[in-house]
């Protein structure tokens, strides 16, 4: 993700003032905004390092407590410091939306039951993923979600609401990482001003 944020990021006009890797001392070297897709063991360390130099955060890391440090956000700093999403993707952001409004109609619909199914690369970390958690959390309910990982897969999420009458589905494919680095990229640039 690193190098696909760093080419949006450059082709939108910004600079680039500091990459760390595993191991690379913690020096953002006046950046503006930090953008951290990382680990869910490393994203928490991260975002503190990052305040502790006055920078905000941009995170995209999925598997740890991120609401903890949204909280602290809110309570202790007066201009938002982190932007915190299960997924930055665009398109993924306006399915979330038609997740919330299917989720609303459907409670006066208790004939339907919702699912999730969510399908990813082999190497994703989280299981299931922060995405599928997010929409499971929209609709309110015990969500069941079936996670699949396979190939190199960057990512699909699909809601099912099903009945004895009939089904209803709405799914978003991605079709690589570059949605995900855009959005991260924008929320930078949100945070930025």
């Amino acid at each position: 993700m690193g190098h696909m944020i760093e080419e949006v990021a450059l082709q939108r006009g910004h600079e680039i003032v500091a990459r760390i890797d595993v191991g690379d001392a913690f020096e953002l070297n006046g950046a503006e905004v930090a953008i951290e897709f990382t680990t869910p063991h490393t994203a928490k360390e991260n975002i503190l390092r990052a305040w502790a130099q006055g920078v905000p955060v941009v995170c995209g890391s999925t598997g740890w407590d991120a609401a903890s440090l949204l909280e602290e956000d809110k309570r202790i700093h007066k201009k938002p410091m982190l932007i915190w999403k299960s997924n930055f993707s665009v398109g993924v952001n306006i399915f979330f939306d038609l997740n919330k409004q299917l989720a609303a109609a459907m409670k006066v619909q208790p004939q339907y039951t919702p699912s999730i199914t969510e399908i990813h690369h082999i190497h994703k970390l989280d299981k299931p993923s922060g995405t599928a958690k997010t929409l499971a959390e929209e609709i309110g309910t015990n969500v069941p979600i079936e996670s699949i990982r396979e190939g190199e897969v960057p990512g699909t999420h699909e809601v099912k609401w099903d009945s004895e009458e009939d089904t209803i589905i709405i799914t978003h494919i991605a079709k690589g990482r570059r949605g995900f680095a855009l959005g991260a990229v924008l929320a930078a640039e949100q945070l930025k001003r």
